[in-house]
């Protein structure tokens, strides 16, 4: 299937490793320019060399999103020198478990205003890139924790208020043929990420998780890939305000 992405202009947070990094690459490799940021430099410049090598124009910077200045400040270098925006991933997340204070608050400052604050930022480029094109996407990546809990913690409630607000954005920029989905992933594996550290760190949990999965094993970043350049695509034209999970059947909700 063409997805019609050859061209478009995208940016995806956090898009050095895991899920991100793949959500880049696909992009690229169905032909889309890529603007990608994370908080290590290191990651970013070899990021950025390794998509420009899929025959795309590439660019990366080392962001803190917790500064929403200096997030709003790249994405309107990014449209400038693009010459606009079709698409917003917002994949970067502040990861931290746990219900301390200091939890909720990277928890809210990456992962809700952050979000907040690279929305403010491309709306203008995605409205007149949709008034050009018949329309342009925002991407949340979310997590099954946004309903599945088993004590109080910041990252799930804050993953739940990112739903609720693409929700809210979805309805809001309708008109504009703006489309605000999600993609909620379940335990995803790759190497350095949260369940590989579980893995080396605290097995006998690892191999519990991996028995409440009906597939018997975890996700991979590009089985979330696929799904969230999917619904980034114009071909996913008619779909806004989803929450889309990709878990192999681990939850046991209704999702409607």
């Amino acid at each position: 299937m063409d997805l019609k992405l050859k061209g478009k202009r995208t940016i995806v947070l956090g898009g050095t490793r895991g899920i991100g990094r793949a959500i880049a690459d696909t992009l690229a490799d169905e032909g889309a320019h890529v603007a990608i940021c994370a908080r290590n430099k290191d990651q970013v410049d070899p990021a950025v060399a390794a998509l420009a090598a899929r025959g795309v124009r590439a660019t990366g910077a080392a962001i803190d999103m917790g500064k929403p200045a200096d997030l709003k400040a790249w994405i309107s270098e990014v449209a400038a020198d693009f010459g606009g925006i079709d698409i917003l991933v917002s994949n970067a997340s502040a990861l931290v478990m746990g219900a301390g204070r200091e939890a909720w608050e990277s928890m809210l400052q990456v992962d809700i205003l952050g979000a907040v604050a690279a929305f403010e930022a491309a709306r203008p480029h995605l409205e007149k890139a949709a008034g050009e094109h018949g329309d342009a996407a925002v991407v949340m990546i979310s997590s099954i924790s946004a309903a599945e809990t088993q004590n109080a913690g910041a990252y799930g409630a804050m993953k739940a208020a990112m739903i609720h607000y693409a929700k809210g954005l979805a309805k809001e920029c309708a008109r504009a043929k703006v489309r605000v989905n999600v993609v909620s992933p379940g335990t995803i594996y790759f190497k350095g990420g949260v369940w590989h550290n579980v893995e080396q760190m605290a097995p006998q949990m690892y191999e519990a998780t991996l028995k409440r999965n009906p597939t018997g094993r975890m996700g991979t970043p590009q089985e979330i890939a696929n799904a969230a350049v999917f619904l980034a695509s114009p071909v996913s034209s008619f779909t806004t305000g989803a929450n889309l999970i990709v878990d192999g059947a681990m939850t046991s909700r209704v999702n409607y």
